[in-house]
Protein backbone atom coordinates (compact mmCIF):
# COMPACT_ATOMS: atom_id res chain seq x y z
CA UNK A 1 0.00 0.00 0.00
CA UNK A 2 1.26 3.50 -0.89
CA UNK A 3 2.65 5.54 2.00
CA UNK A 4 0.54 8.65 2.40
CA UNK A 5 1.51 12.01 3.87
CA UNK A 6 -1.45 12.84 6.10
CA UNK A 7 -0.15 16.21 7.23
CA UNK A 8 -2.90 18.01 5.31
CA UNK A 9 -5.64 15.38 5.48
CA UNK A 10 -8.51 15.54 7.99
CA UNK A 11 -7.97 11.93 9.11
CA UNK A 12 -4.66 12.88 10.75
CA UNK A 13 -6.77 14.08 13.68
CA UNK A 14 -7.95 10.53 14.43
CA UNK A 15 -5.12 8.30 13.15
CA UNK A 16 -1.72 10.00 13.60
CA UNK A 17 0.40 10.32 16.73
CA UNK A 18 0.55 8.64 20.17
CA UNK A 19 -2.27 10.81 21.50
CA UNK A 20 -4.63 9.16 18.97
CA UNK A 21 -4.07 5.65 20.32
CA UNK A 22 -7.62 5.52 21.78
CA UNK A 23 -9.06 6.54 18.41
CA UNK A 24 -7.02 3.95 16.52
CA UNK A 25 -8.22 1.26 18.93
CA UNK A 26 -11.72 1.66 17.52
CA UNK A 27 -10.42 0.96 14.02
CA UNK A 28 -8.57 -2.14 15.24
CA UNK A 29 -11.85 -3.21 16.86
CA UNK A 30 -13.44 -3.12 13.40
CA UNK A 31 -10.72 -5.34 11.91
CA UNK A 32 -8.52 -2.74 10.21
CA UNK A 33 -4.77 -3.20 9.94
CA UNK A 34 -2.12 -0.61 10.82
CA UNK A 35 -1.59 -0.02 7.08
CA UNK A 36 -5.30 0.58 6.51
CA UNK A 37 -5.46 3.03 9.42
CA UNK A 38 -2.45 4.89 8.03
CA UNK A 39 -4.13 5.26 4.62
CA UNK A 40 -6.66 8.01 3.81
CA UNK A 41 -10.18 7.30 5.07
CA UNK A 42 -12.80 7.52 2.32
CA UNK A 43 -16.46 7.78 3.27
CA UNK A 44 -18.72 5.70 1.02
CA UNK A 45 -22.11 7.30 1.63
CA UNK A 46 -25.29 5.75 0.29
CA UNK A 47 -29.00 6.33 0.68
CA UNK A 48 -29.72 2.62 0.93
CA UNK A 49 -32.95 1.67 2.64
CA UNK A 50 -35.99 -0.54 2.21
CA UNK A 51 -38.39 2.36 1.68
CA UNK A 52 -38.66 2.07 -2.09
CA UNK A 53 -37.12 0.44 -5.18
CA UNK A 54 -35.08 3.58 -5.90
CA UNK A 55 -32.62 2.78 -3.13
CA UNK A 56 -32.71 -0.98 -2.79
CA UNK A 57 -29.68 -1.68 -5.03
CA UNK A 58 -27.37 0.88 -3.41
CA UNK A 59 -25.96 -1.44 -0.74
CA UNK A 60 -24.78 -3.86 -3.41
CA UNK A 61 -23.22 -1.07 -5.44
CA UNK A 62 -21.49 0.35 -2.37
CA UNK A 63 -19.53 -2.87 -1.95
CA UNK A 64 -18.06 -2.39 -5.42
CA UNK A 65 -17.20 1.23 -4.67
CA UNK A 66 -15.43 0.15 -1.48
CA UNK A 67 -13.44 -2.42 -3.44
CA UNK A 68 -12.36 0.30 -5.87
CA UNK A 69 -11.22 2.55 -3.01
CA UNK A 70 -9.29 -0.33 -1.47
CA UNK A 71 -7.63 -1.34 -4.74
CA UNK A 72 -6.49 2.26 -5.27
CA UNK A 73 -4.72 2.38 -1.89
CA UNK A 74 -7.17 4.04 0.51
CA UNK A 75 -9.49 2.73 3.23
CA UNK A 76 -13.27 2.82 2.63
CA UNK A 77 -15.73 3.49 5.47
CA UNK A 78 -19.33 2.85 4.50
CA UNK A 79 -22.24 4.75 6.04
CA UNK A 80 -25.84 5.44 5.11
CA UNK A 81 -28.26 8.33 5.30
CA UNK A 82 -32.00 8.78 4.91
CA UNK A 83 -34.27 9.18 1.94
CA UNK A 84 -37.92 10.10 1.60
CA UNK A 85 -39.26 8.51 -1.54
CA UNK A 86 -41.72 10.71 -3.39
CA UNK A 87 -43.70 7.92 -5.02
CA UNK A 88 -44.81 6.73 -1.59
CA UNK A 89 -44.98 10.16 0.10
CA UNK A 90 -46.99 11.71 -2.77
CA UNK A 91 -50.51 13.02 -2.36
CA UNK A 92 -50.73 13.24 1.45
CA UNK A 93 -49.07 14.94 4.40
CA UNK A 94 -45.91 12.83 4.15
CA UNK A 95 -44.89 14.77 1.04
CA UNK A 96 -44.02 17.70 3.31
CA UNK A 97 -41.00 15.65 4.38
CA UNK A 98 -39.60 15.26 0.87
CA UNK A 99 -37.77 18.51 0.15
CA UNK A 100 -36.73 18.86 3.78
CA UNK A 101 -35.05 15.45 3.44
CA UNK A 102 -32.66 16.89 0.84
CA UNK A 103 -31.13 19.18 3.44
CA UNK A 104 -31.16 16.50 6.13
CA UNK A 105 -29.25 14.22 3.74
CA UNK A 106 -26.63 16.93 3.15
CA UNK A 107 -26.47 17.75 6.87
CA UNK A 108 -26.15 14.11 7.96
CA UNK A 109 -23.37 13.40 5.47
CA UNK A 110 -21.57 16.55 6.58
CA UNK A 111 -21.83 15.56 10.24
CA UNK A 112 -20.66 11.99 9.60
CA UNK A 113 -17.70 13.15 7.52
CA UNK A 114 -16.77 15.87 10.02
CA UNK A 115 -17.32 13.66 13.03
CA UNK A 116 -14.95 10.96 11.77
CA UNK A 117 -12.47 13.12 9.83
CA UNK A 118 -12.88 11.34 6.51
CA UNK A 119 -10.60 12.60 3.74
CA UNK A 120 -12.74 12.00 0.65
CA UNK A 121 -16.07 10.50 -0.30
CA UNK A 122 -17.98 8.48 -2.84
CA UNK A 123 -21.66 9.46 -2.71
CA UNK A 124 -24.35 7.17 -4.11
CA UNK A 125 -28.03 8.08 -4.39
CA UNK A 126 -31.10 6.68 -6.08
CA UNK A 127 -34.15 8.89 -5.48
CA UNK A 128 -35.18 12.44 -6.33
CA UNK A 129 -33.99 14.52 -3.35
CA UNK A 130 -31.11 12.24 -2.47
CA UNK A 131 -29.17 13.07 -5.64
CA UNK A 132 -28.92 16.83 -4.98
CA UNK A 133 -28.62 16.18 -1.24
CA UNK A 134 -25.50 14.07 -1.73
CA UNK A 135 -23.98 16.46 -4.26
CA UNK A 136 -24.70 19.41 -1.92
CA UNK A 137 -22.74 17.64 0.82
CA UNK A 138 -19.81 17.09 -1.53
CA UNK A 139 -19.70 20.78 -2.35
CA UNK A 140 -20.16 21.84 1.27
CA UNK A 141 -17.31 19.67 2.55
CA UNK A 142 -15.15 20.22 -0.55
CA UNK A 143 -13.12 17.05 -0.02
CA UNK A 144 -12.27 15.09 -3.18
CA UNK A 145 -15.50 13.33 -4.11
CA UNK A 146 -17.19 11.27 -6.82
CA UNK A 147 -20.94 10.92 -7.21
CA UNK A 148 -22.70 7.89 -8.66
CA UNK A 149 -26.39 7.43 -9.45
CA UNK A 150 -27.93 4.16 -8.34
CA UNK A 151 -29.71 3.70 -11.68
CA UNK A 152 -33.23 3.78 -13.04
CA UNK A 153 -35.93 1.14 -13.00
CA UNK A 154 -36.78 -0.78 -16.15
CA UNK A 155 -40.17 0.05 -17.66
CA UNK A 156 -43.07 -2.17 -16.68
CA UNK A 157 -45.21 -3.98 -19.23
CA UNK A 158 -48.99 -3.65 -19.34
CA UNK A 159 -51.21 -4.71 -22.22
CA UNK A 160 -48.21 -4.85 -24.54
CA UNK A 161 -46.83 -1.37 -23.83
CA UNK A 162 -44.15 0.15 -21.61
CA UNK A 163 -45.50 1.79 -18.45
CA UNK A 164 -44.09 3.72 -15.48
CA UNK A 165 -45.49 4.67 -12.10
CA UNK A 166 -46.84 7.85 -13.71
CA UNK A 167 -49.25 5.72 -15.71
CA UNK A 168 -50.60 4.58 -12.35
CA UNK A 169 -51.06 8.09 -11.01
CA UNK A 170 -52.99 8.97 -14.17
CA UNK A 171 -54.90 5.68 -13.94
CA UNK A 172 -56.30 6.86 -10.60
CA UNK A 173 -57.97 9.70 -12.49
CA UNK A 174 -59.32 7.32 -15.16
CA UNK A 175 -60.60 4.99 -12.47
CA UNK A 176 -62.35 7.88 -10.70
CA UNK A 177 -63.93 8.86 -14.03
CA UNK A 178 -65.24 5.32 -14.54
CA UNK A 179 -62.89 4.66 -17.45
CA UNK A 180 -60.94 1.87 -15.72
CA UNK A 181 -62.16 -1.07 -13.69
CA UNK A 182 -60.90 -2.17 -10.29
CA UNK A 183 -59.36 -5.24 -11.91
CA UNK A 184 -57.55 -3.20 -14.56
CA UNK A 185 -56.14 -0.82 -11.94
CA UNK A 186 -54.99 -3.79 -9.86
CA UNK A 187 -53.32 -5.39 -12.88
CA UNK A 188 -51.50 -2.16 -13.78
CA UNK A 189 -50.21 -1.56 -10.24
CA UNK A 190 -48.74 -5.06 -10.15
CA UNK A 191 -46.77 -4.53 -13.38
CA UNK A 192 -45.78 -0.85 -13.48
CA UNK A 193 -42.61 -1.19 -11.37
CA UNK A 194 -40.77 -4.45 -12.15
CA UNK A 195 -37.73 -4.12 -9.86
CA UNK A 196 -35.05 -1.91 -8.37
CA UNK A 197 -34.30 1.61 -9.53
CA UNK A 198 -35.68 5.13 -9.71
CA UNK A 199 -38.63 6.16 -11.88
CA UNK A 200 -37.66 5.64 -15.50
CA UNK A 201 -38.78 8.82 -17.26
CA UNK A 202 -36.96 12.15 -17.35
CA UNK A 203 -38.32 12.90 -13.92
CA UNK A 204 -36.26 14.41 -11.11
CA UNK A 205 -33.96 11.43 -10.44
CA UNK A 206 -32.90 10.97 -14.06
CA UNK A 207 -32.69 14.73 -14.59
CA UNK A 208 -30.27 15.03 -11.67
CA UNK A 209 -28.41 11.94 -12.91
CA UNK A 210 -27.81 13.66 -16.26
CA UNK A 211 -26.67 16.72 -14.32
CA UNK A 212 -24.20 14.63 -12.29
CA UNK A 213 -22.34 13.67 -15.48
CA UNK A 214 -22.46 16.99 -17.31
CA UNK A 215 -21.55 19.05 -14.23
CA UNK A 216 -18.49 16.84 -13.78
CA UNK A 217 -19.13 15.19 -10.39
CA UNK A 218 -19.79 11.72 -11.87
CA UNK A 219 -17.71 9.65 -14.24
CA UNK A 220 -18.85 9.69 -17.87
CA UNK A 221 -21.28 6.83 -18.66
CA UNK A 222 -21.84 6.09 -14.96
CA UNK A 223 -25.42 7.41 -14.81
CA UNK A 224 -26.85 5.30 -17.60
CA UNK A 225 -27.10 1.63 -16.67
CA UNK A 226 -30.37 0.55 -15.00
CA UNK A 227 -30.13 -0.26 -11.30
CA UNK A 228 -30.17 -4.02 -11.73
CA UNK A 229 -27.61 -4.06 -14.56
CA UNK A 230 -24.30 -5.57 -13.42
CA UNK A 231 -22.53 -2.82 -15.37
CA UNK A 232 -23.53 -0.52 -12.52
CA UNK A 233 -21.19 -2.43 -10.21
CA UNK A 234 -18.33 -1.77 -12.64
CA UNK A 235 -19.01 1.95 -12.51
CA UNK A 236 -19.14 1.84 -8.73
CA UNK A 237 -15.72 0.16 -8.75
CA UNK A 238 -14.37 2.84 -11.10
CA UNK A 239 -15.86 5.60 -8.93
CA UNK A 240 -14.01 4.19 -5.91
CA UNK A 241 -10.75 4.15 -7.82
CA UNK A 242 -11.33 7.63 -9.22
CA UNK A 243 -11.86 9.28 -5.84
CA UNK A 244 -8.43 8.11 -4.64
CA UNK A 245 -6.82 9.61 -7.72
CA UNK A 246 -8.65 12.87 -6.99
CA UNK A 247 -7.25 12.73 -3.47
CA UNK A 248 -3.72 12.35 -4.86
CA UNK A 249 -4.29 15.32 -7.17
CA UNK A 250 -6.23 17.34 -4.56
CA UNK A 251 -8.92 18.02 -7.17
CA UNK A 252 -12.04 19.06 -5.27
CA UNK A 253 -15.76 19.57 -6.02
CA UNK A 254 -15.53 23.36 -6.00
CA UNK A 255 -12.76 23.16 -8.60
CA UNK A 256 -15.26 21.27 -10.77
CA UNK A 257 -18.60 22.99 -10.05
CA UNK A 258 -17.91 26.45 -11.44
CA UNK A 259 -20.41 28.86 -12.95
CA UNK A 260 -19.64 27.37 -16.37
CA UNK A 261 -20.34 23.86 -15.05
CA UNK A 262 -23.64 25.10 -13.61
CA UNK A 263 -24.44 26.51 -17.05
CA UNK A 264 -23.88 23.04 -18.50
CA UNK A 265 -26.13 21.50 -15.86
CA UNK A 266 -29.00 23.86 -16.61
CA UNK A 267 -28.53 23.33 -20.35
CA UNK A 268 -28.95 19.55 -20.15
CA UNK A 269 -32.24 20.03 -18.31
CA UNK A 270 -33.51 22.13 -21.19
CA UNK A 271 -32.18 19.70 -23.79
CA UNK A 272 -33.84 16.69 -22.16
CA UNK A 273 -37.14 18.30 -21.10
CA UNK A 274 -36.10 17.56 -17.53
CA UNK A 275 -37.70 18.19 -14.18
CA UNK A 276 -38.65 21.65 -12.98
CA UNK A 277 -37.11 20.62 -9.67
CA UNK A 278 -33.69 21.23 -11.22
CA UNK A 279 -34.47 24.94 -10.82
CA UNK A 280 -34.61 24.29 -7.08
CA UNK A 281 -31.63 21.96 -6.77
CA UNK A 282 -29.07 23.72 -8.98
CA UNK A 283 -29.30 27.01 -7.02
CA UNK A 284 -28.95 24.97 -3.81
CA UNK A 285 -25.85 23.18 -5.11
CA UNK A 286 -24.37 26.48 -6.28
CA UNK A 287 -25.10 27.95 -2.83
CA UNK A 288 -22.91 25.29 -1.22
CA UNK A 289 -20.05 26.40 -3.46
CA UNK A 290 -20.58 30.08 -2.67
CA UNK A 291 -22.03 30.87 -6.12
CA UNK A 292 -25.29 32.80 -6.58
CA UNK A 293 -27.21 30.96 -9.28
CA UNK A 294 -30.95 31.61 -9.15
CA UNK A 295 -34.08 30.11 -10.66
CA UNK A 296 -33.92 32.89 -13.25
CA UNK A 297 -30.34 31.96 -14.19
CA UNK A 298 -31.31 28.30 -14.55
CA UNK A 299 -34.43 29.02 -16.56
CA UNK A 300 -32.75 31.46 -18.93
CA UNK A 301 -30.19 28.81 -19.87
CA UNK A 302 -32.82 26.08 -20.14
CA UNK A 303 -34.98 28.21 -22.42
CA UNK A 304 -32.24 28.96 -24.92
CA UNK A 305 -31.04 25.35 -25.12
CA UNK A 306 -32.95 23.42 -27.82
CA UNK A 307 -34.93 20.38 -26.71
CA UNK A 308 -33.45 17.22 -28.29
CA UNK A 309 -34.31 14.20 -26.11
CA UNK A 310 -37.76 12.64 -26.62
CA UNK A 311 -38.31 11.45 -23.06
CA UNK A 312 -41.31 10.90 -20.81
CA UNK A 313 -43.43 12.48 -19.44
CA UNK A 314 -43.83 14.81 -22.40
CA UNK A 315 -42.22 12.42 -24.88
CA UNK A 316 -41.90 8.74 -25.72
CA UNK A 317 -38.83 7.11 -24.17
CA UNK A 318 -37.35 6.31 -20.75
CA UNK A 319 -33.85 6.20 -19.25
CA UNK A 320 -33.28 2.58 -20.30
CA UNK A 321 -33.72 3.69 -23.92
CA UNK A 322 -31.07 6.39 -23.47
CA UNK A 323 -28.73 3.74 -22.05
CA UNK A 324 -29.47 1.46 -25.01
CA UNK A 325 -28.21 4.07 -27.51
CA UNK A 326 -25.08 4.99 -25.56
CA UNK A 327 -26.20 6.77 -22.40
CA UNK A 328 -25.92 10.36 -21.23
CA UNK A 329 -22.68 10.87 -23.26
CA UNK A 330 -24.81 10.73 -26.44
CA UNK A 331 -26.84 13.69 -25.20
CA UNK A 332 -23.68 15.52 -24.16
CA UNK A 333 -22.05 14.80 -27.54
CA UNK A 334 -25.02 16.32 -29.39
CA UNK A 335 -24.96 19.34 -27.11
CA UNK A 336 -21.24 19.85 -27.58
CA UNK A 337 -21.75 19.62 -31.35
CA UNK A 338 -24.46 22.28 -31.07
CA UNK A 339 -22.19 24.58 -29.06
CA UNK A 340 -24.56 24.51 -26.10
CA UNK A 341 -22.03 23.34 -23.51
CA UNK A 342 -18.79 24.78 -22.17
CA UNK A 343 -16.46 21.91 -22.91
CA UNK A 344 -13.37 23.14 -21.07
CA UNK A 345 -14.82 22.42 -17.60
CA UNK A 346 -12.75 19.93 -15.58
CA UNK A 347 -14.45 16.75 -14.31
CA UNK A 348 -13.79 13.96 -11.80
CA UNK A 349 -12.12 11.95 -14.55
CA UNK A 350 -9.30 14.52 -14.42
CA UNK A 351 -10.14 15.50 -17.99
CA UNK A 352 -12.39 18.20 -19.37
CA UNK A 353 -15.96 17.59 -20.47
CA UNK A 354 -14.92 17.90 -24.12
CA UNK A 355 -12.01 15.49 -23.65
CA UNK A 356 -14.30 12.95 -21.98
CA UNK A 357 -16.61 12.93 -25.00
CA UNK A 358 -14.14 13.39 -27.85
CA UNK A 359 -14.55 9.80 -29.04
CA UNK A 360 -18.32 9.50 -28.52
CA UNK A 361 -20.05 8.91 -31.84
CA UNK A 362 -23.62 10.14 -32.12
CA UNK A 363 -25.81 7.17 -33.18
CA UNK A 364 -27.94 7.85 -36.25
CA UNK A 365 -30.21 4.78 -36.26
CA UNK A 366 -32.38 5.94 -33.35
CA UNK A 367 -34.88 8.67 -32.47
CA UNK A 368 -34.48 8.81 -28.69
CA UNK A 369 -32.09 11.77 -28.96
CA UNK A 370 -32.21 14.09 -31.95
CA UNK A 371 -29.04 15.49 -33.53
CA UNK A 372 -28.33 19.11 -32.71
CA UNK A 373 -29.33 20.08 -36.26
CA UNK A 374 -32.87 18.70 -35.86
CA UNK A 375 -34.22 19.51 -32.38
CA UNK A 376 -37.71 18.70 -31.19
CA UNK A 377 -38.08 22.37 -30.28
CA UNK A 378 -35.74 25.36 -30.71
CA UNK A 379 -36.29 26.28 -27.06
CA UNK A 380 -35.73 24.10 -24.01
CA UNK A 381 -38.36 22.02 -22.28
CA UNK A 382 -38.53 24.18 -19.13
CA UNK A 383 -39.06 27.95 -18.95
CA UNK A 384 -39.45 30.64 -16.27
CA UNK A 385 -42.37 33.01 -15.90
CA UNK A 386 -42.55 36.45 -14.28
CA UNK A 387 -45.34 38.91 -13.67
CA UNK A 388 -47.49 40.49 -11.01
CA UNK A 389 -48.52 37.02 -9.79
CA UNK A 390 -44.90 35.86 -9.45
CA UNK A 391 -42.50 38.79 -8.85
CA UNK A 392 -39.77 36.34 -7.76
CA UNK A 393 -40.53 34.05 -10.67
CA UNK A 394 -42.19 30.72 -11.35
CA UNK A 395 -41.41 27.78 -13.60
CA UNK A 396 -43.26 25.54 -16.06
CA UNK A 397 -42.28 22.44 -18.02
CA UNK A 398 -43.36 22.93 -21.65
CA UNK A 399 -41.92 19.74 -23.17
CA UNK A 400 -44.74 17.99 -25.01
CA UNK A 401 -47.26 20.84 -24.54
CA UNK A 402 -49.47 21.72 -27.50
CA UNK A 403 -50.18 25.33 -26.50
CA UNK A 404 -48.00 27.80 -24.64
CA UNK A 405 -50.73 30.28 -23.65
CA UNK A 406 -53.60 29.85 -21.24
CA UNK A 407 -56.18 32.34 -20.00
CA UNK A 408 -58.75 31.42 -17.40
CA UNK A 409 -60.28 32.10 -14.00
CA UNK A 410 -58.88 31.25 -10.60
CA UNK A 411 -60.29 28.40 -8.53
CA UNK A 412 -58.50 28.70 -5.20
CA UNK A 413 -57.51 26.05 -2.64
CA UNK A 414 -55.37 26.53 0.45
CA UNK A 415 -53.93 22.99 0.46
CA UNK A 416 -53.38 20.12 -1.95
CA UNK A 417 -55.91 17.80 -0.29
CA UNK A 418 -58.78 20.21 -0.95
CA UNK A 419 -57.69 20.61 -4.56
CA UNK A 420 -57.43 16.87 -5.10
CA UNK A 421 -60.87 16.33 -3.56
CA UNK A 422 -62.34 18.87 -5.99
CA UNK A 423 -60.60 17.25 -8.94
CA UNK A 424 -61.61 13.75 -7.85
CA UNK A 425 -65.26 14.83 -7.65
CA UNK A 426 -65.03 16.80 -10.92
CA UNK A 427 -65.83 20.05 -9.09
CA UNK A 428 -64.00 22.10 -11.70
CA UNK A 429 -64.52 22.96 -15.36
CA UNK A 430 -62.65 23.71 -18.55
CA UNK A 431 -61.05 27.14 -18.37
CA UNK A 432 -60.37 26.97 -14.65
CA UNK A 433 -56.91 27.74 -13.31
CA UNK A 434 -56.59 25.69 -10.16
CA UNK A 435 -54.64 27.56 -7.48
CA UNK A 436 -52.95 25.52 -4.73
CA UNK A 437 -51.30 27.81 -2.21
CA UNK A 438 -49.76 27.74 1.27
CA UNK A 439 -47.67 24.82 0.00
CA UNK A 440 -44.37 26.70 -0.37
CA UNK A 441 -41.13 25.98 1.50
CA UNK A 442 -42.28 27.86 4.63
CA UNK A 443 -46.02 27.61 4.20
CA UNK A 444 -46.32 23.88 3.69
CA UNK A 445 -43.93 23.57 5.30
CA UNK A 446 -41.86 21.56 2.85
CA UNK A 447 -43.08 22.60 -0.62
CA UNK A 448 -45.02 19.50 -1.63
CA UNK A 449 -45.22 18.12 -5.16
CA UNK A 450 -48.67 17.97 -6.77
CA UNK A 451 -48.39 14.85 -8.92
CA UNK A 452 -51.51 13.18 -7.53
CA UNK A 453 -53.65 16.18 -8.49
CA UNK A 454 -52.09 16.85 -11.88
CA UNK A 455 -52.16 13.17 -12.84
CA UNK A 456 -55.82 12.87 -11.84
CA UNK A 457 -56.62 15.83 -14.10
CA UNK A 458 -54.87 14.11 -17.02
CA UNK A 459 -56.52 10.82 -16.18
CA UNK A 460 -59.89 12.55 -16.49
CA UNK A 461 -58.95 13.84 -19.94
CA UNK A 462 -58.83 17.47 -18.80
CA UNK A 463 -55.08 18.03 -19.06
CA UNK A 464 -55.36 20.45 -21.97
CA UNK A 465 -58.46 22.23 -20.62
CA UNK A 466 -57.24 23.58 -17.28
CA UNK A 467 -54.05 25.01 -15.78
CA UNK A 468 -52.63 24.74 -12.28
CA UNK A 469 -50.58 27.28 -10.33
CA UNK A 470 -48.89 26.62 -6.99
CA UNK A 471 -46.25 27.96 -4.65
CA UNK A 472 -45.41 24.29 -4.13
CA UNK A 473 -43.59 22.04 -6.56
CA UNK A 474 -44.33 19.49 -9.23
CA UNK A 475 -42.92 16.06 -9.75
CA UNK A 476 -40.59 15.69 -12.68
CA UNK A 477 -43.33 13.38 -13.94
CA UNK A 478 -45.91 16.18 -14.12
CA UNK A 479 -47.11 17.29 -17.53
CA UNK A 480 -49.53 19.95 -18.74
CA UNK A 481 -49.89 23.66 -18.00
CA UNK A 482 -48.63 23.39 -14.41
CA UNK A 483 -46.77 26.35 -12.93
CA UNK A 484 -44.81 25.86 -9.73
CA UNK A 485 -42.31 27.63 -7.44
CA UNK A 486 -44.45 30.79 -7.51
CA UNK A 487 -42.73 33.40 -5.38
CA UNK A 488 -43.11 35.07 -3.04
CA UNK A 489 -45.08 32.20 -1.56
CA UNK A 490 -48.48 32.63 0.07
CA UNK A 491 -47.13 32.14 3.61
CA UNK A 492 -45.17 35.42 3.39
CA UNK A 493 -48.00 37.34 1.71
CA UNK A 494 -47.05 36.81 -1.92
CA UNK A 495 -49.63 37.76 -4.58
CA UNK A 496 -50.79 34.14 -4.85
CA UNK A 497 -52.22 34.54 -1.32
CA UNK A 498 -54.38 37.43 -2.52
CA UNK A 499 -56.19 35.62 -5.32
CA UNK A 500 -59.94 35.01 -5.17
CA UNK A 501 -62.18 32.68 -7.12
CA UNK A 502 -63.00 34.16 -10.51
CA UNK A 503 -59.90 36.36 -10.83
CA UNK A 504 -58.74 36.39 -14.45
CA UNK A 505 -55.21 35.08 -15.02
CA UNK A 506 -53.12 35.04 -18.21
CA UNK A 507 -50.17 32.65 -18.58
CA UNK A 508 -47.93 32.98 -21.61
CA UNK A 509 -45.00 30.57 -21.61
CA UNK A 510 -43.76 31.86 -24.95
CA UNK A 511 -43.48 35.41 -23.62
CA UNK A 512 -42.51 34.18 -20.13
CA UNK A 513 -45.30 35.98 -18.28
CA UNK A 514 -47.85 35.17 -15.57
CA UNK A 515 -50.28 37.92 -14.55
CA UNK A 516 -53.54 38.32 -12.71
CA UNK A 517 -55.72 41.02 -14.22
CA UNK A 518 -55.93 43.14 -11.09
CA UNK A 519 -54.69 46.67 -10.58
CA UNK A 520 -51.83 47.48 -8.25
CA UNK A 521 -54.36 49.32 -6.07
CA UNK A 522 -56.59 46.25 -5.77
CA UNK A 523 -53.63 44.01 -4.93
CA UNK A 524 -52.49 46.53 -2.29
CA UNK A 525 -56.01 46.63 -0.79
CA UNK A 526 -56.14 42.84 -0.56
CA UNK A 527 -52.66 42.70 0.93
CA UNK A 528 -53.72 45.09 3.68
CA UNK A 529 -56.62 42.74 4.50
CA UNK A 530 -54.49 39.56 4.40
CA UNK A 531 -53.46 37.81 7.60
CA UNK A 532 -50.72 35.16 7.92
CA UNK A 533 -51.72 31.54 8.52
CA UNK A 534 -50.33 29.06 11.01
CA UNK A 535 -49.57 25.50 10.08
CA UNK A 536 -50.10 22.42 12.22
CA UNK A 537 -46.33 21.87 12.31
CA UNK A 538 -45.29 23.75 15.42
CA UNK A 539 -42.56 21.44 16.67
CA UNK A 540 -40.18 18.87 15.27
CA UNK A 541 -38.17 18.71 12.07
CA UNK A 542 -40.70 20.44 9.82
CA UNK A 543 -41.08 23.34 12.26
CA UNK A 544 -37.30 23.68 12.33
CA UNK A 545 -37.19 23.56 8.52
CA UNK A 546 -39.81 26.31 8.23
CA UNK A 547 -37.77 28.61 10.51
CA UNK A 548 -34.64 28.41 8.37
CA UNK A 549 -35.71 27.76 4.78
CA UNK A 550 -35.33 30.52 2.20
CA UNK A 551 -37.28 31.31 -0.97
CA UNK A 552 -37.66 28.86 -3.82
CA UNK A 553 -35.92 31.05 -6.40
CA UNK A 554 -32.69 30.77 -4.36
CA UNK A 555 -33.02 27.00 -3.95
CA UNK A 556 -35.01 26.78 -0.69
CA UNK A 557 -31.75 26.57 1.22
CA UNK A 558 -31.44 26.42 5.00
CA UNK A 559 -28.04 27.93 5.83
CA UNK A 560 -25.79 30.80 4.64
CA UNK A 561 -23.75 28.65 2.23
CA UNK A 562 -20.19 28.66 0.99
CA UNK A 563 -20.00 32.44 0.58
CA UNK A 564 -20.28 32.85 4.36
CA UNK A 565 -17.50 30.40 5.23
CA UNK A 566 -14.45 31.47 7.17
CA UNK A 567 -12.98 27.98 6.99
CA UNK A 568 -13.63 24.88 4.88
CA UNK A 569 -13.81 21.37 6.35
CA UNK A 570 -11.37 19.98 3.77
CA UNK A 571 -8.68 22.37 5.01
CA UNK A 572 -9.01 21.71 8.75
Amino acid sequence: MTAWDKSRLPSRHVTVGPERAPHRSYYYAMGLTAEEIAAPLVGVATCWNEAAPCNIALSRQAQSAKRGVKEAGATPREFTTITVTDGIAMGHQSMKSSLASRDVIADSIELTMRGHCYDAMVGMAGCDKSLPGVMMAMLRLNVPAVFMYGGSIMPGKYQGRDVTVVDLFEAVGRHAAGQMTDAELDDLERHACPGAGACGGQFTANTMACISEVIGLALPHSAGAPAEDQDRDRWALESGRAVVELLRRNLRPRDIVTRDALHNAAAIVGATGGSTNAALHLPAMAHEAGIRFTLQDVAEIMRRTPHIADLKPGGTYVAADVHRIGGVPVIIRAMLDGGWLRGDCITVSGRTLAENHRDVIFPKDQDVVRPHTDPISPIGGVVALHGNLAPEGAIVKIAGMKTLRFEGTALCFDCEEDAFKAVDSRAYKAGDIIIIRYEGPKGGPGMREMLSTTSAIYGQGMGESVALITDGRFSGATRGFCIGHVGPEAAVGGPIALLRNGDRIVIDAEQGTIDVQLSDAELAKRRAEWTPRRTDYNSGALWKYAQTVGPAYLGAVTHPGGAAETHCYADQ
